[in-house]
């Protein structure tokens, strides 16, 4: 299930943008070519998936927003050839930074009926035998 459309691609770079990126044909078609667009969502399906199986059951049922929203700023990212502008960078390295953050537990996907495991940190218990040798049975020895 993909985690953005090519339609929240256009809203969020504009389809002039969407084009320059895309349209690598010589001569330019001046048209969204479809799957360099396919390649760049799967691309961040791929790394965000490769997060969020440490900690989230695979596929999710549900696209929570901020899933969407880092998929929109890597797969902006992907698109660029070649260096893009820094804020394009800024956005796939805060996106970096936050699925991070999710995959180490610091940050909580709100999905329902899907429970993130815990991280088993709730303490130790244990119980253990009588002990063998106490001050009191050894009186005189100590």
């Amino acid at each position: 299930m993909p985690y953005t459309s090519v339609t929240a691609l256009v809203d969020r770079l504009g389809e002039d943008v969407l084009i320059q990126l895309t349209d690598r044909a010589s001569p330019p078609t001046g048209a969204i070519v479809s799957s360099v667009v396919d390649q760049a969502l799967a691309n961040a399906d791929a790394v965000i998936d490769a997060s969020l199986a440490m900690r989230y059951r695979l596929p999710l049922i549900a696209v929570p927003v901020v899933v969407a929203d880092l998929a929109l700023s890597i797969a902006a990212y992907k698109l660029h050839r070649f260096a893009p502008d820094p804020k394009v960078k800024d956005d796939y390295d805060q996106a970096l930074k936050d699925l991070g953050d999710i995959a180490a537990g610091r940050k909580k996907l709100e999905l329902a009926g899907i429970e993130a495991p815990t991280s088993g940190a709730g303490g130790v218990v244990t119980t253990d035998r009588a002990r063998d040798f106490t001050p009191e049975n050894l009186h005189g020895f100590i």
